[in-house]
């Protein structure tokens, strides 16, 4: 049986509640602000990184483009 993901270290913690109670898909910038509210270090932020972007998908930072051929 696998445990739940529990981050160490209490500011990785908070900021890892902190994104999980965000709404809709989290992005660089939400990891980015997240880093600075919760003051964490590199290594911190790359793991929030892999688990709310990379892993699980996350909208671009860039604002949708009007399709083109109109």
């Amino acid at each position: 049986m696998f445990k739940p993901l529990v981050p160490e270290g209490e500011s990785l913690r908070r900021a890892f509640q902190w994104l999980a109670e965000q709404e809709g898909h989290c992005t660089l910038k939400t990891v980015e602000r997240a880093s600075l509210l919760f003051d964490l270090n590199p290594r911190d932020e790359e793991f929030l990184l892999r688990q709310f972007v990379h892993h699980r998908g996350a909208t671009s930072d860039a604002p949708e483009s009007e399709p083109s051929g109109q």
